[in-house]
């Protein structure tokens, strides 16, 4: 069963993808319906955030109400999602 769900993009995915919102709201029942949601409003977001096996890209972190996510991870209504890009450095 789908949920409605609130999504907080990454600043550099807005950079990449112009007109896409920092929070958006999508119905989903996972997270990867929720990166689907995401790649029909703006096409080519998915493959920024996940790979071929599928999986989430390693430099990418998902959270679903402060736990970290994977692809498989069931959503409830209300629940929000937070996409970060990872930082590097030395």
């Amino acid at each position: 069963m789908s949920a409605q769900v609130l999504v907080t993009l990454p600043g550099a995915l807005l950079t990449l993808f112009p007109g896409a919102e920092r929070r958006v709201a999508v119905v989903a029942a996972t997270v990867a319906e929720a990166m689907d949601a995401l790649d029909a409003r703006w096409p080519g977001m998915r493959d920024r955030l996940c790979d071929s096996r599928p999986a989430i890209r390693r430099h990418i972190n998902v959270f679903v109400d402060g736990e970290r996510a994977a692809l498989e991870t069931p959503l409830r209504d209300g629940v929000d999602i937070v996409i970060l890009t990872a930082i590097s450095g030395g």
